[in-house]
């Protein structure tokens, strides 16, 4: 790579006289990497303006420019391309941007994505969702963030939801977080094995499961009841309800219940009973 580089010409656009990584020497793949995707991989956010009429092209394995942009986190390269027609969902099920965003854990780049029509359930082979491939990886905050838009806590096309992942993997904060947006204690995946028959014996996440095999409180399931109600498309919708901050702020997963509490009890003194 350094020896093709020698003998690869300056891109006129970009005033840093980066060296872009197409060139014969490299192989088929590297090769046809055009200046958006150097642009788009190192975050050239000015040299990237000026090549983005080639903004769906892509390399002979499917890469594109949000691709690459997405992998290396670069969020405003990302708004800049949605906003200039890249596709969200990809040019193939292998170039997915919202699942190189969680394979990689970028959550900053899901949002942008998910607004320019995005599936955040999107499924692809061998992969499964993006909310399966974060709980994969371990990206908690990829994981708080897909729940947040509205990813299927149950989703198990490809045999373990993300419990049974998080089980698996022994994560208590991974199955926290997924039990708070109401996952299925009781969902079996292609072996017959529910979430608690994956999880180590003794350990903090097999005490997180049994505990939540008790009756959730009143508040988490009017959340859960009205999230479902609205619908994934219409969650930001929640933010023109008529309602105190900290109840909308309850509704998003943007705040812990105590604030949502105070406002109801303000509201309605009788409310207490959420309590338990």
């Amino acid at each position: 790579m350094s020896a093709g580089q020698k003998n690869t010409p300056r891109d006129p656009a970009c005033q840093s006289g980066t060296v872009f990584f197409s060139n014969p020497l490299m192989s088929d793949i590297e090769s046809d990497w055009s200046p958006i995707h150097e642009a788009a991989f190192n975050g050239r956010l000015l040299t990237l303006q000026k090549l983005i009429d080639q903004v769906n092209s892509s390399t002979l394995d499917g890469k594109t420019a949000l691709t690459e942009a997405c992998a290396q986190g670069h969020v405003t390269c990302v708004s800049l391309l949605l906003q200039h027609g890249a596709a969200s969902l990809g040019t193939s099920q292998s170039s997915s941007p919202i699942h190189i965003a969680a394979t990689k854990g970028h959550p900053e780049c899901i949002e942008p994505l998910v607004q320019y029509g995005a599936d955040v359930d999107q499924h692809v082979d061998k992969l499964g969702t993006p909310l399966q491939i974060a709980c994969s990886n371990q990206h908690l905050s990829t994981v708080r963030k897909l729940l947040q838009l509205g990813a299927n806590v149950n989703s198990s096309v490809s045999g373990d939801s993300p419990l049974h992942i998080a089980a698996r993997q022994s994560s208590p904060e991974l199955t926290s977080v997924l039990l708070e947006h109401g996952a299925d204690l009781f969902l079996r995946n292609s072996e017959g094995s529910q979430p608690l028959d994956l999880a180590p014996p003794n350990s903090l996440t097999e005490r997180l499961l049994k505990q939540a095999g008790g009756v959730s409180p009143l508040m988490q399931l009017c959340r859960l009841h009205i999230r479902k109600a609205v619908g994934n498309k219409r969650l930001g919708a929640i933010c023109d309800l008529q309602l105190p901050t900290e109840l909308i702020e309850y509704l998003l997963y943007q705040s812990d219940p105590r604030g949502a509490l105070n406002a109801l009890k303000f509201l309605n003194p009788a409310t207490s009973d959420f309590e338990s």
